[in-house]
Protein backbone atom coordinates (compact mmCIF):
# COMPACT_ATOMS: atom_id res chain seq x y z
CA UNK A 1 0.00 0.00 0.00
CA UNK A 2 1.54 3.28 -1.07
CA UNK A 3 2.12 6.16 1.51
CA UNK A 4 -1.14 8.35 2.19
CA UNK A 5 -1.76 11.39 0.82
CA UNK A 6 -0.72 14.22 3.93
CA UNK A 7 -3.80 16.41 3.15
CA UNK A 8 -5.72 13.01 4.73
CA UNK A 9 -2.82 12.71 7.43
CA UNK A 10 -3.89 16.32 8.08
CA UNK A 11 -7.36 15.39 8.58
CA UNK A 12 -7.32 12.02 10.70
CA UNK A 13 -4.53 13.58 13.33
CA UNK A 14 -7.70 15.98 14.32
CA UNK A 15 -10.01 12.72 14.84
CA UNK A 16 -7.51 10.82 16.73
CA UNK A 17 -8.26 9.63 20.49
CA UNK A 18 -6.70 11.59 22.86
CA UNK A 19 -6.26 9.38 25.64
CA UNK A 20 -4.68 5.80 23.79
CA UNK A 21 -6.66 2.29 24.81
CA UNK A 22 -4.91 -0.11 27.23
CA UNK A 23 -2.82 -2.44 25.17
CA UNK A 24 -4.65 -5.94 24.88
CA UNK A 25 -4.35 -8.71 21.69
CA UNK A 26 -6.79 -11.25 20.47
CA UNK A 27 -7.37 -13.71 23.22
CA UNK A 28 -7.91 -11.37 25.78
CA UNK A 29 -11.43 -10.77 27.32
CA UNK A 30 -12.26 -7.05 27.24
CA UNK A 31 -15.07 -4.87 28.15
CA UNK A 32 -16.21 -2.21 25.63
CA UNK A 33 -18.05 0.78 26.83
CA UNK A 34 -19.68 2.08 23.78
CA UNK A 35 -21.89 5.38 23.75
CA UNK A 36 -25.13 4.79 22.60
CA UNK A 37 -27.39 7.46 21.61
CA UNK A 38 -31.62 6.81 21.84
CA UNK A 39 -33.48 10.34 20.87
CA UNK A 40 -31.91 13.33 23.08
CA UNK A 41 -29.99 10.86 25.52
CA UNK A 42 -27.00 9.46 25.46
CA UNK A 43 -25.51 6.31 27.65
CA UNK A 44 -22.82 3.91 27.91
CA UNK A 45 -23.37 0.44 27.32
CA UNK A 46 -20.84 -2.31 28.08
CA UNK A 47 -20.19 -5.16 25.31
CA UNK A 48 -17.82 -7.59 26.81
CA UNK A 49 -16.33 -10.62 24.66
CA UNK A 50 -13.39 -11.99 23.71
CA UNK A 51 -10.92 -9.88 21.17
CA UNK A 52 -10.42 -12.06 17.87
CA UNK A 53 -9.16 -9.89 15.86
CA UNK A 54 -6.61 -6.54 16.24
CA UNK A 55 -5.84 -4.41 13.12
CA UNK A 56 -3.33 -1.70 13.56
CA UNK A 57 -2.97 0.60 10.87
CA UNK A 58 -2.45 3.79 12.52
CA UNK A 59 -5.48 6.41 12.81
CA UNK A 60 -7.49 3.20 10.90
CA UNK A 61 -6.78 0.51 13.33
CA UNK A 62 -9.73 -1.46 14.66
CA UNK A 63 -10.27 -4.35 16.61
CA UNK A 64 -12.96 -7.27 16.80
CA UNK A 65 -14.84 -8.27 19.73
CA UNK A 66 -16.66 -11.71 19.97
CA UNK A 67 -18.85 -12.60 22.59
CA UNK A 68 -22.22 -15.51 22.92
CA UNK A 69 -25.63 -13.52 23.86
CA UNK A 70 -28.52 -15.89 24.52
CA UNK A 71 -26.71 -18.77 22.41
CA UNK A 72 -26.15 -16.32 19.54
CA UNK A 73 -22.77 -15.38 18.86
CA UNK A 74 -21.99 -11.43 18.65
CA UNK A 75 -19.56 -9.90 16.87
CA UNK A 76 -19.04 -6.03 16.48
CA UNK A 77 -15.41 -4.08 15.12
CA UNK A 78 -14.99 -1.02 16.89
CA UNK A 79 -12.78 1.76 15.60
CA UNK A 80 -10.15 3.00 18.13
CA UNK A 81 -10.66 6.15 17.44
CA UNK A 82 -14.33 5.91 17.24
CA UNK A 83 -16.02 8.66 19.34
CA UNK A 84 -18.86 6.24 20.41
CA UNK A 85 -15.83 4.20 21.94
CA UNK A 86 -16.00 5.61 25.50
CA UNK A 87 -13.26 2.95 27.26
CA UNK A 88 -12.18 0.17 26.94
CA UNK A 89 -11.70 -2.67 30.15
CA UNK A 90 -9.28 -5.87 29.88
CA UNK A 91 -10.71 -8.13 31.98
CA UNK A 92 -8.47 -11.17 31.58
CA UNK A 93 -5.53 -11.71 29.24
CA UNK A 94 -5.52 -15.18 26.98
CA UNK A 95 -2.89 -17.31 25.75
CA UNK A 96 -3.35 -17.92 22.06
CA UNK A 97 -0.76 -18.69 19.56
CA UNK A 98 -2.68 -16.56 16.74
CA UNK A 99 -3.60 -13.42 15.31
CA UNK A 100 -7.03 -13.92 14.25
CA UNK A 101 -9.09 -16.24 16.72
CA UNK A 102 -11.75 -17.14 13.38
CA UNK A 103 -11.86 -20.57 15.06
CA UNK A 104 -13.81 -19.54 17.79
CA UNK A 105 -16.80 -19.28 15.25
CA UNK A 106 -17.20 -22.81 15.04
CA UNK A 107 -16.91 -23.55 19.15
CA UNK A 108 -19.40 -23.15 22.07
CA UNK A 109 -18.91 -24.31 25.24
CA UNK A 110 -15.88 -25.25 26.69
CA UNK A 111 -14.63 -26.00 23.34
CA UNK A 112 -14.46 -22.36 23.00
CA UNK A 113 -12.58 -21.72 26.07
CA UNK A 114 -9.28 -19.70 26.12
CA UNK A 115 -6.36 -20.58 28.45
CA UNK A 116 -5.26 -17.70 30.83
CA UNK A 117 -1.67 -15.51 30.43
CA UNK A 118 -0.08 -15.39 33.41
CA UNK A 119 2.33 -12.60 33.05
CA UNK A 120 4.39 -10.34 35.98
CA UNK A 121 6.62 -7.59 34.54
CA UNK A 122 8.05 -7.20 38.25
CA UNK A 123 9.86 -10.40 37.55
CA UNK A 124 11.66 -8.95 34.02
CA UNK A 125 14.94 -7.53 33.65
CA UNK A 126 16.43 -6.16 31.26
CA UNK A 127 17.18 -9.04 29.24
CA UNK A 128 13.81 -9.07 27.64
CA UNK A 129 15.64 -9.21 23.92
CA UNK A 130 16.33 -13.66 25.05
CA UNK A 131 12.64 -13.52 26.43
CA UNK A 132 14.56 -15.03 30.12
CA UNK A 133 12.70 -13.48 32.76
CA UNK A 134 14.63 -13.38 36.14
CA UNK A 135 11.94 -15.97 37.87
CA UNK A 136 13.29 -18.29 34.75
CA UNK A 137 16.87 -17.64 35.61
CA UNK A 138 16.44 -18.55 39.29
CA UNK A 139 15.01 -21.87 38.16
CA UNK A 140 17.69 -22.81 36.15
CA UNK A 141 20.55 -21.52 38.91
CA UNK A 142 18.71 -23.84 41.23
CA UNK A 143 18.50 -26.63 39.26
CA UNK A 144 22.27 -26.18 38.82
CA UNK A 145 23.11 -26.36 42.18
CA UNK A 146 20.98 -29.25 42.30
CA UNK A 147 23.08 -31.17 40.34
CA UNK A 148 26.38 -30.43 41.68
CA UNK A 149 25.60 -31.21 45.25
CA UNK A 150 23.52 -34.64 44.53
CA UNK A 151 25.12 -36.61 41.85
CA UNK A 152 23.27 -39.12 39.88
CA UNK A 153 23.61 -43.03 39.30
CA UNK A 154 25.24 -43.18 36.29
CA UNK A 155 21.61 -45.28 34.85
CA UNK A 156 18.42 -46.00 35.96
CA UNK A 157 19.32 -49.41 37.00
CA UNK A 158 21.83 -48.14 39.30
CA UNK A 159 19.20 -45.75 41.01
CA UNK A 160 16.83 -48.86 41.59
CA UNK A 161 19.63 -51.09 42.90
CA UNK A 162 20.48 -48.21 45.29
CA UNK A 163 17.05 -47.31 46.29
CA UNK A 164 16.54 -51.50 47.04
CA UNK A 165 19.59 -51.39 49.06
CA UNK A 166 18.12 -48.89 51.27
CA UNK A 167 15.04 -50.37 51.51
CA UNK A 168 16.49 -53.62 52.82
CA UNK A 169 18.95 -52.34 55.01
CA UNK A 170 15.67 -50.13 56.83
CA UNK A 171 14.08 -53.59 56.76
CA UNK A 172 17.17 -55.50 58.72
CA UNK A 173 17.27 -52.17 61.11
CA UNK A 174 13.41 -52.41 61.94
CA UNK A 175 14.08 -56.42 62.43
CA UNK A 176 16.90 -55.74 65.07
CA UNK A 177 14.94 -53.17 66.34
CA UNK A 178 11.74 -55.12 67.32
CA UNK A 179 14.03 -58.48 68.62
CA UNK A 180 15.38 -55.81 71.23
CA UNK A 181 12.29 -55.23 72.45
CA UNK A 182 11.09 -58.17 73.04
CA UNK A 183 13.91 -59.47 75.38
Amino acid sequence: MSAPNPVIQSIEQDFLRDEPLPDFRPGDTVKVWVRITEGQKTRLQAFEGVCIRRTKAGPRSCFTVRKISYSVGVERVFPDNSPNVDRVEVSARGRVRRSRLYYLRGRTGKAARIKERTFDKSKLEGDVSSGKTAAKKERVAKRAEAKVAAPKPASKKDAKRAKRKAAKQKKVADKKGGKKADE
